[in-house]
C-alpha cells in the first residue's frame, strides 16, 4: 500500500477560509469515521475583488463578478488516481472558460498563482495537456452556472497544487481572471 501523507493536508484544510468557504477533509479513517481510505476535500468561496479578497480573487468583474461562487472538490484514492471537481454560479452567461490547477496561492496579482501543476514537469510545449495537467474548462448556462470534472490516475505531489485558476478562454492559455485558493492533499503513491 502507497504511503500517504496527505493526512496533514487535511488538518489544514479543516480550517474556515477567509473568502466564506470551508474545507472539509477525510483522513481515510486515521481519525475520523471515513469508510474510503484516502484524501477527500470540498471547498468554496466568493469571489471578491483584489482589495477584499483573501482565497477568491476576481481580476475581470465581467466574467467573474464580485459575489459569483466557486466549490473544488477532491478526491484521492490511497493508489493516488485523483478526481477533481469543480461548480461555479454567478458567471457571465454563455460563456465558455479554461480553468486549471496551479502550483501556488491566488494573491492580488494575477501573476502570484504561477504556472500549471504538471504531473511530470516540463518546459516542453507539449507538456501542456488535460493528461499531464488538471484542465476543468466549462460553459457557463444561460444563469452563469458551469461544472467540470477532472480524472487522472496520479495525484498531486506535497506543495505542488495550490489553486484552481479561471481564464478568458477554454484550453492550454488565456488572460487569468479569477483565481482560487485550494488546500489541495497530496500523494507518495505514482
Amino acid at each position: 500500500m502507497a504511503a500517504w501523507v496527505g493526512v496533514c493536508a487535511g488538518v489544514a484544510a479543516a480550517a474556515v477560509l477567509g473568502a466564506g468557504g470551508v474545507a472539509v477533509a477525510d483522513d481515510g479513517g486515521q481519525h475520523g469515521k471515513s469508510v474510503r481510505p484516502g484524501y477527500t476535500m470540498t471547498t468554496d468561496g466568493v469571489f471578491a475583488g483584489k482589495k477584499k479578497a483573501t482565497t477568491a480573487f476576481t481580476y475581470d468583474k465581467k466574467l467573474v463578478p464580485v459575489g459569483s461562487w466557486v466549490e473544488v472538490g477532491q478526491r484521492t484514492a490511497v493508489d493516488g488516481a485523483t478526481t477533481v471537481t469543480l461548480r461555479a454560479k454567478g458567471l457571465k452567461a454563455g460563456h465558455t472558460y479554461g480553468v486549471h490547477v496551479h502550483t501556488k496561492p491566488c494573491a492580488a496579482d494575477p501573476a502570484a498563482a504561477g504556472g500549471h501543476y504538471q504531473h511530470r514537469p516540463s518546459t516542453d510545449p507539449s507538456a501542456v495537456n488535460p493528461r499531464n495537467e488538471v484542465w476543468l474548462d466549462f460553459t457557463a448556462d444561460g444563469k452563469g452556472s458551469g461544472k467540470a470534472t477532472a480524472h487522472h490516475d496520479w495525484g498531486f505531489r506535497k506543495g505542488g497544487a495550490s489553486s484552481v485558476v479561471i481564464h478568458d478562454k477554454p484550453g492550454s492559455s488565456g488572460a487569468r481572471v479569477g483565481c482560487f485558493t485550494v488546500p489541495f492533499g497530496w500523494t507518495t503513491a505514482r
